[in-house]
């Protein structure tokens, strides 16, 4: 759900802080950061938009609900690795805090589609709101101080997770990076930084955050996030107009695989899904929602696969509940094969993706 729920999954905007008098970055030590918890757990029942979260020390969750938290974005991987680390979940409101990360506090709000100024309202009113309650380590000419001079300033990193197999499969893609990269903006996978593109899903967001306003980098990463929107847009007409067959195709065969498979990969499903997505964008998936995709794409995951179970799942059984669950949500849409014969295709191939 959301705008622009067809191409954009998710949009998340997160801030840095650090707090005066304690050790941050490698300077860190663990009395400062078991102090630091200490202080935000006191903290987070005063503020608002926190009043019903719950604080979950890491050292308390079983690696199961760690690995859950992380394939839900909650969590980063280096979080996983900190001592006296925690997350704090809200119970009414797409808000998080990650306490001790690499900077001690890291304020985020998670929304579905492309909302990138509700999302900033939110997070900006979580922050003034722990900003009264907490010393922010703040310099008047630099800004907020972080672990990473590259957050120096604002501490704002603003992302949108989309989905662009249209410029992919006509090889538009690179051009499209590239001018990303060009106007300050740099993109990842799936997972953030480090994470390989899968199923050709991107992760676009803002590359510095000194010298503007929050407000400026956020404008900045819309506009040119509907920009791509377009791109894709227009790519995915070239397809029906230039590749209608091929296209159709493409997108059959990869439902057929995932509705009938009875082994497969997180990998595999993933680029399986993006072409059953495009299919469900483009109409060409009649009864297919989208909905059900994204709920495949979260609980298709190893660690929810294994939450269902009960139990760890070694590799190649983990790929047979996966293939189980897929099967099982796709059972439940009522996808109808059209009978009309399709429009005749300006072009007999369209390029591997």
């Amino acid at each position: 759900s959301g705008p622009d729920s067809d191409i954009v999954l998710s949009t998340r905007v997160r801030l840095a802080r650090n707090l005066q008098g304690y050790a941050f970055g490698p300077r860190s030590r663990v009395n400062d950061r078991r102090a630091v918890l200490r202080r935000v757990t006191r903290t987070a029942a005063r503020v608002d938009l926190l009043a019903e979260a719950n604080v979950h020390p890491l050292a308390d969750l079983d690696p199961g609900t760690r690995r859950i938290l992380l394939e839900r974005r909650l969590i980063s991987q280096d979080l996983l690795g900190e001592s006296a680390a925690a997350v704090v979940l809200s119970t009414r409101e797409p808000v998080s805090v990650m306490v001790n990360e690499e900077d001690h506090l890291r304020l985020q709000v998670l929304v579905s589609g492309l909302a990138l100024e509700a999302a900033w309202s939110l997070v900006d009113r979580l922050d003034e709101d722990l900003g009264q309650e907490l010393p922010y380590a703040y310099d008047h000419e630099l800004g907020f101080l972080t672990s990473c001079p590259t957050n120096v300033g604002t501490g704002l990193r603003a992302s949108v997770l989309i989905h662009l197999p249209g410029l992919v499969l006509t090889k538009e893609i690179g051009r499209v990076l590239r001018g990303l990269s060009q106007v300050g903006l740099t993109f990842r996978g799936l997972y953030g930084e480090g994470s390989e593109v899968v199923g050709n899903f991107f992760q676009v967001s803002n590359q510095t955050t000194l010298g503007k306003t929050e407000e400026d980098l956020v404008d900045h990463l819309d506009r040119m996030v509907r920009q791509v929107i377009e791109y894709e847009r227009r790519e995915r007409r070239v397809l029906l107009r230039d590749a209608y067959q091929v296209t159709e195709d493409k997108i059959w065969r990869a439902y057929g695989l995932l509705r009938y498979a009875r082994s497969i990969s997180f990998e595999e499903m993933m680029n399986l899904l993006s072409g059953v997505r495009l299919g469900a964008a483009l109409k060409l998936l009649p009864g297919l929602r989208v909905y059900s995709l994204n709920k495949i794409m979260i609980f298709a995951q190893s660690a929810h696969l294994e939450e269902a179970a009960g139990r760890k799942l070694p590799p190649g059984e983990c790929d047979v509940h996966r293939a189980t669950y897929v099967r099982r949500i796709l059972a439940t849409e009522g996808v109808v094969i059209p009978d009309k014969e399709p429009p005749q295709s300006g072009s007999d191939a369209v390029p591997d993706p």
